[in-house]
């Protein structure tokens, strides 16, 4: 655990105001849900919730199966990290934090494809060659909760229809499975 060097008072109702400096870095916007866990030292620690936290097992087994019927590089995010790989490209992805340009997607709540020209997205900062070519939000009850994407490695071909509309499966059904 990193010290920050900030102190904050409790008010009156119990509430602490986490600084803006300290949501931009770990990406905590307003309406996030915090996890908030105490330890044995007496320290209380907030940690984002992820509502796909849960399904990472099961959104595996969807990469690999994703993954086995296209030769593609599969990934699933929850709103800030990658939670799950198939195909290759783990020890990079897995667990790493998603570009702001995903972010940016994911909020458009539209599936992106990308067309062969142009700027490509990388999956993850700091590594071009994972670039992102079909991202489809996961969408449960109006909310988002994380992409479901196929990743082009350098020298890859270009993706169709079949991934597109895969992608696209697979973040309805995830969705779906949240609901219930």
């Amino acid at each position: 655990m990193k010290a920050t060097g900030i102190v904050r008072r409790i008010d009156d109702l119990g509430r602490v105001v986490i600084p803006k400096e300290i949501r931009r870095t770990m990406r905590i916007r307003e309406g996030d849900p915090l996890e908030i866990y105490t330890s044995r030292d007496g320290e209380v620690i907030f940690k984002k919730y992820s509502l796909l936290g849960g399904v990472e097992d099961f959104a595996a087994e969807l990469c690999e199966t994703m993954s086995r019927s296209t030769g593609s590089v599969c990934a699933v995010t929850d709103r800030d990290t990658v939670i799950a790989v198939a195909g290759g490209g783990k020890r990079e992805l897995l667990g790493k934090r998603i570009t702001a340009e995903l972010e940016q997607i994911m909020e458009g709540r539209r599936i992106y494809q990308y067309a062969g020209d142009g700027k490509t997205i990388p999956v993850c900062d700091g590594n071009d060659k994972l670039t992102t070519a079909v991202a489809a939000p996961i969408l449960a009850e109006g909310d988002l909760l994380g992409l479901v994407l196929f990743i082009s490695t350098e020298g890859a071909a270009a993706t169709g229809d079949a991934e597109y509309k895969l992608a696209q499966t697979i973040a309805a059904f995830l969705g779906r499975h949240m609901e219930s």
